[in-house]
């Protein structure tokens, strides 16, 4: 699923450098829903080979170490209450921070 709004990834497990989720237009192919991304340890990444730092996590790249961490498949999404579960803890969030 999309680590941005939770839809589900239905495609290839490993998306186009260009795709975006069909919800919310967001890049598919960044660093916020690779396996290797892990905030805090070298670049962020736990990919050992990766050879340039990706600055905005959030946006397409063109990594070539890029892998869909797999709790994002669609088979991992959980059932329709878990999301819907997922989604009123988010608009409480923003609601409560303003975002």
């Amino acid at each position: 699923m999309c680590s941005f709004c939770g839809s589900p990834i239905a495609r290839d497990p490993k998306p186009g450098f260009n795709e975006v989720c069909a919800d919310c237009g967001r890049d598919l192919h960044c660093c916020c829903n690779c396996r290797f991304y892990k905030p805090g340890i070298h670049w962020d990444c736990a990919e050992s080979a990766i050879q340039d730092r990706v600055a905005e996590k959030d946006r397409r790249n063109f990594c070539d170490w890029f892998e869909v961490n797999p709790v994002y498949f669609e088979r991992s999404a959980g059932s329709p209450a878990q999301r819907d579960a997922a989604q009123k803890a988010r608009d409480e969030l923003n609601r409560l921070f303003g975002g």
